[in-house]
């Protein structure tokens, strides 16, 4: 019997390379576009979910997994290994997390589910760290009290593209989309404490992009980190700029680039470009 059970949902931003080497169990989100449901990377890939969203973005919408695929995932792994480790989405934004938690604990199978109050790049580096963590030894107690300490590292701003997307997702109000498009305003969004709020408003999306230039500055000044990740949504080209950019300017940072988890990139809209970073200190 296998020790750890890795448990995640298609939120995590995980290479299917990374998920199969480390036989990692993903729950799909499902994304609903011109009223067709898709399960993210079963069904259809991310990246197809972007041009998709270009010809019919208006409405989109995702839920999170059916809970029936909760309990029939639990009941397969008590019988495959000793305990479990899920991360999961942000439980402010879907009931993912709370579904896993509720599934897990109808079966005689330990399993630890932390809420990462975030999603995408932070969330698969929380997981990614957790599996070297089990590689060097640790145990599964040590683990997850690293894990859970996490969530509060976890940084990531996105400038959406789309508020008519936003204004149907509730992000912002109605008012706040009028007002936005008559003066040309651009949102710079935050995750803070598993919400999406209103960090600035910005004039120009020029300004808006130096804005997140000087973020990224800012933070590695403070030794934040050694690795980020910059993400977009169906842009793929104006992400890999960024990357050459930062990189011109921060030789010592890693930097990757991602597509964008469409749970996030269906609401902000295609166009929207993100910064992802776990804090190291």
């Amino acid at each position: 019997m296998k020790k750890i059970a890795w448990i995640t949902d298609s939120t995590c931003g995980l290479s299917q390379e990374f998920i199969d080497e480390h036989n990692i169990h993903v729950l799909p989100m499902i994304v609903n576009i011109n009223n067709i449901s898709y399960r993210e990377d079963i069904d259809i890939s991310k990246d197809e979910i972007y041009d998709l969203l270009q010809e019919h973005g208006e409405g989109a919408k995702t839920s999170q997994p059916p809970y029936g695929e909760f309990v029939e995932l639990y009941k397969k792994l008590k019988d495959e290994y000793e305990i479990g480790i899920a991360i999961h989405a942000s439980s402010e934004l879907t009931g993912t997390y709370q579904s896993s938690v509720t599934a897990s604990e109808m079966f005689d199978f330990p399993v630890e589910v932390i809420d990462s109050k975030i999603g995408s790049y932070a969330l698969g580096k929380m997981i990614r760290n957790g599996i070297q963590f089990e590689s060097e030894g640790k145990d599964h107690q040590e683990i997850v009290k690293i894990l859970k300490t996490y969530p509060e590292k976890a940084e990531m701003y996105l400038l959406p593209e789309s508020f008519e997307q936003l204004k149907r997702s509730g992000r912002v109000s109605t008012t706040q989309t009028i007002f936005a498009n008559l003066l040309h305003i651009n949102l710079l969004l935050r995750f803070y404490n598993g919400k999406i709020l209103v960090e600035e408003k910005i004039r120009t999306k020029k300004k808006s992009k130096n804005r997140i230039f000087q973020i990224i500055d800012e933070a590695i000044k403070e030794n934040q980190f050694k690795e980020m990740c910059i993400m977009h949504a169906g842009m793929k080209e104006k992400a890999l700029k960024w990357k050459e950019e930062l990189e011109n300017i921060h030789e010592e940072i890693k930097i990757q680039v991602e597509t964008l988890v469409p749970v996030a990139g269906v609401h902000a809209g295609h166009g929207t470009m993100s910064i992802s970073w776990l804090k190291e200190k």
